[in-house]
């Protein structure tokens, strides 16, 4: 895929990624330098939609949250996605981005509802969409949300950004002789047990033949490179 730019992808964010070095919540300059990643691909005229986890927010109570109900935990995730997400949309605004967000979950007094056919139209205007409240149901993770959502949407492309460059033989922190695979196959993945997505978003991902590319969001420039299809990241494919 070297070369081509794709037109219409899903990035795939975890709330993680927003806290910078903090230890939970949203850091102020790791969102702004993210956006304006964000903002650059959204200007070369690529459909855009992102889908954002709560890792973040839902940590800062995650000690109270233990023994509570699974699926009452689950919710409580859903809504700091829906936090994230608009903290997002008003970043990229910042940066002359129009995004709409759509959630799983009503709440409409703050976002709208999930509607694919609006969802679709925002994209072919060259809108940014962002997806909050995962699927909208409780144990289901927002790894399941990207897949189903860039099936939805007939992305070219999942792009899930991570703390590390791409997929590796073992884990690169612990270590040092592990290889970085640049292309991988679903079968592979699978055979060599390495942790890309959630087991329910991989399945999904690899029956509806949807790419998935793993980079780093933390690499200056990496998203734009992934997206017009350079060398960059893990290619995960068919």
């Amino acid at each position: 895929m070297s070369g081509n730019k794709f037109k219409r992808v899903l990035l795939k964010l975890s709330g993680e990624a927003l806290m910078g070095e903090d230890a939970y919540g949203i850091n102020r300059a790791t969102i702004i330098r993210m956006t304006e990643e964000i903002a650059e691909v959204a200007k070369l005229g690529i459909e855009l939609s992102i889908v954002i986890g709560g890792g973040n927010i839902f940590r800062g109570v995650a000690p109270g949250a233990q023994g509570m109900d699974r699926a009452t935990a689950d919710y409580m995730g859903m809504m700091a996605t829906v936090m994230n997400a608009l903290a997002l949309q008003d970043a990229l605004k910042n940066h002359g981005v129009v995004a709409r967000v759509q959630s799983a979950l009503n709440i409409d007094q703050v976002v709208e509802p999930y509607i694919r056919p609006k969802a679709l139209r925002y994209l072919e205007e060259k809108k940014v969409v962002i997806f909050a409240a995962g699927t909208g149901n409780p144990f289901f993770t927002t790894d399941t949300a990207a897949a189903l959502r860039g099936a939805e949407m007939g992305v070219e492309i999942v792009m899930k950004a991570t703390k590390v460059d791409g997929i590796y033989s073992a884990d690169p922190n612990k270590d040092p002789t592990a290889t970085k695979y640049s292309r991988i196959s679903f079968d592979e993945v699978i055979t060599r047990r390495l942790e890309v997505m959630d087991a329910t978003a991989f399945a999904l991902c690899r029956d509806q033949k949807l790419p998935i590319m793993v980079f780093s969001i933390n690499k200056p420039g990496a998203l734009k490179r992934a997206v017009c299809g350079e060398d960059e990241g893990t290619l995960v494919h068919v």
